[in-house]
């Protein structure tokens, strides 16, 4: 019988670039930035690294297919590595593949890497992707990410008889928060804090979306060295370390395109992946025993619908906690603690990866004071790719 993951993996080091308009750095710049920091955070020597897993969504505008590109940037001694892409779950991916490459037994450590270079197109939003093919030509050639997410809205008002005047109150909270958290982190693209006066002010993109209820599109590159806790116990003799305790996805089959039993208010990729990362982690109640997260907060209300598919605000009640300060850096589960997708951007393969870099170093507590959850155990990151009728949705729990 399966038994999953659990502590059967430790992070043995992270590192993150400074997300932005990176116009000076080539995309192989942003991946030796991330690496250089994670292989002196993990104290070992490049020759120990045995396989790698390399994410990225976007290749022929970015890296090509192969993994040949990580070999060449960070001169890897001939290991194995295996490039992965699953929209906005890349990252998390290639964490997946190293975290299961070292839970097997086949490697003692593990790289993972996710690098995304995406304002070279030139284009203000993300790059076209043929990725839903026949199917996008023909159901949706029209349809942009702002106007599809924005009927999560218009959905959740209607099937939790929620005021939208409220919804777009909680949604106006959300971005915030993001904001304020961003102000702090100087590897956030987007530093400034905005108060909610200005977010509902802002002009419309999609009903009932805002300009900051949008997140905006950067470069960046985060990476991650995994290994056994036996391992992790000799090269950090006496340290804290950060174990896997849970590493699930979940892919639509398509059912909520095709059928009327979804209501649109949420996703269900997301419910059932977060119930499955709980089971794998022994988390019998999310609302009590997480201690913070990082989410795909594409959208404002994407965040919103995703407090209740993961479990934790009850159905129609996330934007009553939301207002409440539930989900603030000082709340109970603070939720983009380093500012989310709404600051950083969202290079689509590293965003995974910098979610658990953000969750490692809380866990460490490696941040300034006013940046800190207040004694964390948990961290749970969330990404979601694809469009609300049609997605991937993979979660990482990780803990002390």
């Amino acid at each position: 019988m399966a038994k999953g993951i659990r502590d059967k993996v430790v992070i043995l080091g992270m590192g993150c670039t400074k997300f932005g308009e990176r116009w000076e750095s080539a995309p192989e710049d942003l991946a030796v930035e991330a690496f250089t920091e994670c292989i002196e955070d993990a104290g070992i020597e490049k020759k120990e690294i045995q396989a790698a897993w390399l994410g990225s969504h976007f290749d022929e505008i970015n890296i090509g297919k192969g993994g040949n590109f990580l070999g060449a940037a960070l001169k890897l001694p001939l290991v194995p590595v295996t490039r992965v892409e699953n929209f906005c779950a890349s990252g998390t991916e290639a964490f997946r593949g190293a975290c299961y490459g070292v839970a097997s037994g086949a490697y003692d450590i593990a790289l993972a890497l996710g690098v995304e270079k995406l304002k070279d197109t030139g284009y203000g939003g993300l790059p076209d992707s043929p990725a839903f093919g026949q199917q996008q030509a023909m159901i949706g050639p029209n349809a942009t990410a702002p106007g599809m997410f924005a009927q999560l809205g218009t959905a959740y008002s209607a099937a939790y008889n929620v005021p939208m005047e409220k919804v777009k109150e909680a949604m106006a909270h959300i971005s915030w928060k993001s904001h304020q958290n961003g102000a702090n982190n100087p590897r956030a693209h987007l530093r400034k804090a905005i108060p909610v006066e200005q977010i509902l002010a802002a002009p419309m993109i999609a009903y009932p979306l805002g300009l900051f209820d949008c997140c905006g599109v950067s470069d960046g590159s985060a990476c991650a060295i995994v290994t056994t806790p036996e391992i992790a116990k000799k090269v950090k003799a006496n340290e804290e370390l950060v174990k896997v305790k849970a590493l699930q996805v979940s892919v639509s089959s398509g059912e909520e395109a095709m059928y009327t039993d979804w209501d649109g208010s949420g996703m269900l990729t997301t419910r059932r992946a977060s119930s499955e990362a709980y089971k794998e982690a022994g988390i019998k109640n999310p609302r009590e025993e997480i201690s913070m997260m990082e989410v795909h907060d594409c959208f404002s209300i994407t965040e919103l619908a995703t407090m209740e598919d993961l479990h934790i605000s009850e159905p129609g009640k996330a934007c009553d906690d939301i207002l409440d300060g539930f989900y603030d850096l000082t709340g109970q589960i603070p939720c983009q603690p380093d500012g989310g997708l709404k600051c950083f951007g969202h290079p689509i393969a590293a965003s995974g990866l910098r979610m658990l870099f953000e969750m490692y170093n809380q866990l460490l507590r490696r941040w300034p004071e006013e940046r800190l959850v207040k004694d964390p155990k948990f961290g749970l990151t969330h990404n979601l790719g694809g469009v609300p009728n049609q997605n991937v949705c993979s979660i990482a729990i990780v803990g002390l």
